[in-house]
């Protein structure tokens, strides 16, 4: 089972492109090294306000699949420079 999330957010403790882009470079690494999904930076690349992540995890049980994405969600929710504002989830 393959489960893929858009999550966009916005950035208010960023400045710059180079404080938005630390801030995701810590996100990313820390959802890589805890749940072991790939993620990346889908949209918004020049707005420092403004950031789409993509989020895939890969199971053989879809009950598996669905907490890795909800943990991902709840460690992205941590961070108090981000508000996750839109959700996407989809099933493949």
């Amino acid at each position: 089972m393959i489960i893929y999330a858009e999550v966009e957010c916005m950035l208010y403790e960023g400045r710059s492109l180079k404080q938005k882009r630390s801030i995701i470079k810590r996100v990313t690494a820390k959802l890589r090294n805890e749940l072991n999904v790939a993620v990346t930076e889908l949209d918004y690349h020049d707005l420092w306000q403004r950031t789409k992540l993509g989020i895939v995890t890969l199971s053989n049980e879809k009950i598996h699949a669905e907490q890795v994405i909800q943990a991902a969600l709840k460690i992205i929710d941590i961070y108090t420079e981000f508000e996750r504002t839109t959700t996407d989830v989809e099933f493949l």
